[in-house]
């Protein structure tokens, strides 16, 4: 069969005349008709690079040779007038970050009107306007011709990934490339946008070059697989084949480090958090209350990890920031290491803020880009009164307990890799010699070898020091590795806890039990005979149901008496538990 893409001996260089950098050398690479290739590897390994040397996209600081045909027609050394005219409508590009690509003062309705009209001179306002309807119905837009109104930031994230893709099917490309589509939603919203993108080839007969670090996504939605490792194409193949039987090279260890085993549990021991009936109300202008998080109760030993896992949105950072406030909340309580927060004076809040350190999810955007890593790391310190000699010998100190060599002290953020910039902020929260870590997502960013390195790091510190942790999380693999316990959240609410093996295993709620059935694995097989249960989105906030907060996306709800359905419209379960679990579901018992 006749290639649609066909990348021959591709090598793309960056930099001035002298001392370039080579990110891909010598690629050789096709993808057939209607095929579904994943162009893999670590970050920095060119994935990106030969992404928009095909689209046309590179700076001017990069130099492309080689070839890159499609359909037979050579795209290198077009000018970007002559590429405008292929980008949209032979070819089209999903991005990594539909917000970033979409134009934040413009509705979603004219951005896709827009993408329509540029390859489809002379159409008139009101054919625009049908094809954007039928373009976000197509990809699952509820109450689209109302929705096209809305700004970017008025959807959520997975409604803007769809918008992203009706954008790029908008004239039935030929090609798509979806550069890590993915890799910032939640596991529920990961498997309808995958299902959705193998709907629009089953529909278009479009070809798929997928870029991911995923290969989860890989197993369940890729017919074959390029892995690149530092700019070289290492090795290709069929997905089954591969994955069932990997050579020794970049796959077979990228397979290892996202099917690492769960490590040794903590052993406990006094409780160091406490939290009971927390409540976090937002109140807006005209009235209006979100309900950010409802009642929440959790506890946390000593020397153990407790996870917070659900959809974005669901509450799980609200509760973060209640903790790291210090400060009486605005309706339950949090007890510290045995204390209230509601009885601490300010002496013993400034000991409390040594005590308590969190690591958050972009550490770029935490790290003061002006600062050495010594310096970074030893600003608590100094906050706390230390003098500059003593802070710097403890930054010092940490560095090679982070991984880090010692003539990283003296670089700034900006000359770190992003593996290496969380290894920082690492560093930085241990220097106060903490007793807790809040990590909000502190992996999500990461490739897979580069989460599974960090969070062997973390763990591996916290049996050192004895740190709880009080993890915030939707990697449903990441959680099953390093914690012992986990409360999943839906729209503000604890719906079910207990110990990691038993939830993830065996979990009981159907909103768990949707979370696992969503998560990518690496079983070809198993990945492609799963189906993602839960549809659409979690309710808007400001219209909160009365009853269960889930019924309108429950799994069980079609085979429900009336009876049963109205209860769970009309009362809100409790948190019911057994032993060491809960669950809040009138139709599932605890034990």
């Amino acid at each position: 069969m006749t290639p649609l893409l066909d990348i021959s001996e591709l090598t793309i260089t960056f930099g001035p005349r002298t001392g370039r950098v080579t990110a891909v050398d010598d690629l050789s690479l096709t993808v057939a008709p209607g095929e579904a290739l994943a162009l893999v590897g670590e970050s920095g390994s060119g994935k990106s690079a030969t992404a928009f040397a095909i689209m046309g996209l590179l700076p001017s600081t990069a130099d492309a040779r080689g070839s890159i045909r499609l359909d037979g027609d050579e795209l290198l050394g077009r000018t970007d007038r002559e590429m405008s005219r292929i980008r949209g409508r032979r070819m089209a590009l999903v991005h990594q970050d539909p917000l970033a690509a979409l134009t934040p003062v413009l509705s979603v309705g004219a951005q896709l009107a827009e993408a329509v009209a540029v390859h489809t001179p002379g159409i008139g306002r009101r054919a625009a306007a049908d094809r954007v309807v039928e373009l976000l119905d197509s990809v699952g837009i509820a109450s689209a011709r109302t929705r096209a109104a809305a700004l970017p930031h008025e959807f959520s994230g997975g409604m803007r990934q769809r918008v992203g893709i009706a954008m790029a099917i908008a004239h039935d490309p030929e090609l798509i490339i979806a550069d890590e589509p993915t890799s910032a939603l939640d596991v529920t919203v990961q498997a309808q946008i995958l299902d959705l993108l193998d709907d629009v080839r089953a529909r278009t007969g479009a070809a798929l070059l997928l870029i991911t670090h995923d290969l989860g996504v890989v197993a369940r939605c890729c017919d074959r697989v390029a892995v690149l490792h530092r700019g070289v194409l290492a090795e290709q193949g069929e997905v089954r084949q591969l994955f069932t039987q990997p050579a020794d090279g970049p796959l077979r260890t990228l397979l290892s480090a996202e099917a690492a085993p769960a490590g040794r549990p903590g052993s406990g021991g006094e409780t160091v958090l406490r939290v009971t009936g927390l409540s976090k109300h937002y109140r807006l202008r005209r009235g209006a209350v979100v309900q950010a998080v409802d009642e929440v109760d959790l506890h946390l030993a000593q020397g153990q990890a407790l996870a917070l896992i659900g959809e974005s949105g669901c509450g799980k950072s609200t509760v973060l920031r209640e903790i790291i406030g210090l400060r009486t909340p605005e309706s339950g309580s949090i007890e510290l290491f045995g204390r209230d927060l509601a009885d601490l004076r300010r002496r013993d809040r400034t000991v409390a803020r040594q005590q308590v350190q969190m690591v958050v999810q972009d550490p770029s955007a935490a790290l003061n880009p002006t600062m050495t890593v010594a310096d970074l790391i030893a600003e608590p310190l100094r906050v706390h009164g230390a003098q500059r000699r003593e802070s710097r010998a403890r930054a010092r100190e940490l560095l090679p307990l982070v991984g880090l060599d010692p003539d990283h002290a003296d670089r700034r953020p900006g000359q770190l890799s992003g593996g290496q910039r969380q290894r920082v902020a690492i560093a930085r929260a241990l220097a106060p010699e903490p007793r807790m870590l809040l990590l909000d997502e502190p992996v999500s960013a990461l490739d897979a070898s580069l989460r599974a390195g960090i969070m062997d790091l973390l763990t591996g510190l916290r049996r050192q020091f004895d740190l709880a942790f009080l993890v915030v999380s939707h990697d449903i693999a990441l959680t099953r590795r390093v914690v012992e316990h986990v409360a999943v959240m839906y729209l503000g609410r604890v719906v079910e806890t207990g110990p990691a093996g038993d939830i993830l295993d065996r979990p009981l709620h159907p909103y768990t039990r949707a979370l696992v059935a969503a998560t990518s694995v690496l079983d070809v097989q198993a990945a492609r005979a799963g189906e993602a249960l839960l549809t659409g989105e979690l309710p808007d906030p400001l219209d909160r149901p009365t009853g269960c907060v889930f019924l309108g996306r429950c799994p069980l709800a079609a085979e429900m008496s009336p009876a049963g359905r109205s209860v769970c419209a009309h009362l809100r379960p409790q948190l019911r538990r057994t032993g060491t679990r809960g669950v809040a579901c009138h139709h599932v018992d605890p034990m």
